[in-house]
């Protein structure tokens, strides 16, 4: 009878009132674990972001393909030292059979610095200090190792210059102890000091070569091109390729020279001159709707934001502002896309995939590397 009481009493009770003592043994164990489960399983998924993170262009990249850096060995001897101080670097992967001669040299892109202040910012990341660099990186496009990519130079001895200096590998240390910082101009010495320990390794035999560079580094192609080629052997062919390189000295959509006042606080702030060819520089007419016509500064409304990531956006009126400015065909649907009078959009005679160089760099993307290969190497081997 007293039993039969006390049982309803007993089930009226909350659960957890009715556990014992092994009972919470036993739940404490198994939230442990459930715990300790899921830390591991958010660890392995930021593993995987983070991994994707850093090698945005290429995440499923082997081992193989990764490119360990190198540090210029006698940077401090030769003066050539990065913004920071720090020794600049270059990725170097030796050639094999039919390429093991021959040498293609790419300089990185990264923009300028033009004041004190951005060149000391730039301080704390790779385009100014090699301790911030990638120590392996993944070589694409025209640094691809992959015949089906790159057919005509997977095998050439292949080197991708680290651009750390903020001035397209020109600037000159006279400037320094006028900007009142800890601040090294350096460029022109690592292009030199760069060079040469390629040539010691090998370089000086080369039979073919190609140096190139893709924006900031296709300025830096421009101005070393004749220099590249003096210091190699005589018979040997050697060529050239600006991707991206050229920016056009025309007013932007407010009527500013933001190109020709950038160009010009880069050369006085890093003593440029020295590094410049004269009778070059008043033949450069190139053409880049997105930097030049329409800096992020004269659209801070972002009105042209659509249009200049794709001309077929623009609308009427900014059709008319841009041909005011530079001449571009109007009736873009019928023609394909143009610039500065250009038509820019082709066909490869061998694959009939049609071709755009429309892009600011191309040739160190894989997927605009492949559209654009085979005009490049028609062009550079010819």
């Amino acid at each position: 009878m007293v039993g039969s009481m006390a049982n309803p009493r007993l089930r009226s009770l909350p659960w957890w009132r009715r556990w014992a003592k092994k009972d919470w043994a036993i739940a404490a164990v198994g939230f442990t674990v459930i715990a300790f489960a899921l830390i591991l399983l958010s660890n392995s998924w930021r593993d995987k972001l983070d991994s994707g993170i850093s090698s945005p262009f290429l995440p499923n990249a082997a081992a193989s393909d990764l490119v360990e850096l190198t540090l210029l060995k006698n940077a401090k001897d030769r003066g050539a030292l990065c913004l920071d101080g720090t020794a600049p670097g270059y990725h170097f992967r030796k050639g094999f059979g039919s390429g093991a001669n021959n040498w293609l040299l790419h300089i990185e892109g990264g923009g300028w610095c033009n004041s004190t202040e951005s060149c000391s910012w730039r301080k704390g990341t790779p385009l100014g200090s090699s301790n911030y660099m990638d120590r392996r990186v993944s070589f694409s496009g025209i640094l691809s190792s992959h015949p089906s990519q790159n057919p005509e130079f997977f095998n050439w001895n292949k080197v991708r210059i680290r651009y750390c200096d903020g001035a397209s590998l020109a600037g000159h240390p006279e400037n320094e102890s006028k900007n009142g910082s800890e601040l090294f101009f350096r460029g022109q010495l690592i292009w030199e000091a760069v060079i040469d320990e390629l040539l010691s390794i090998g370089m000086s035999k080369v039979k073919q070569a190609l140096l190139s560079g893709c924006s900031a580094g296709g300025l830096a192609t421009l101005i070393h091109c004749d220099d590249f080629r003096g210091l190699l052997p005589k018979d040997a062919t050697v060529k050239c390729l600006a991707d991206g390189g050229f920016f056009l000295d025309e007013e932007d959509i407010l009527q500013h020279r933001t190109m020709r006042s950038l160009y010009n606080d880069v050369a006085i702030l890093q003593g440029l001159a020295k590094s410049l060819h004269k009778d070059c520089i008043s033949k450069m007419e190139p053409a880049k709707v997105q930097h030049v016509l329409i800096p992020e500064a004269a659209d801070p409304h972002g009105y042209w934001k659509k249009c200049k990531l794709n001309i077929h956006n623009c609308n009427s009126n900014q059709l008319e502002i841009l041909q005011e400015r530079a001449p571009i065909p109007v009736d873009i649907e019928k023609e394909g896309v143009y610039q500065t009078g250009k038509k820019i959009e082709t066909r490869c005679r061998e694959t009939g995939k049609t071709v755009y160089t429309c892009h600011h760099v191309t040739s160190s993307y894989e997927r605009n590397y492949m559209m654009f290969s085979c005009k490049l190497v028609e062009s550079i081997l010819t």
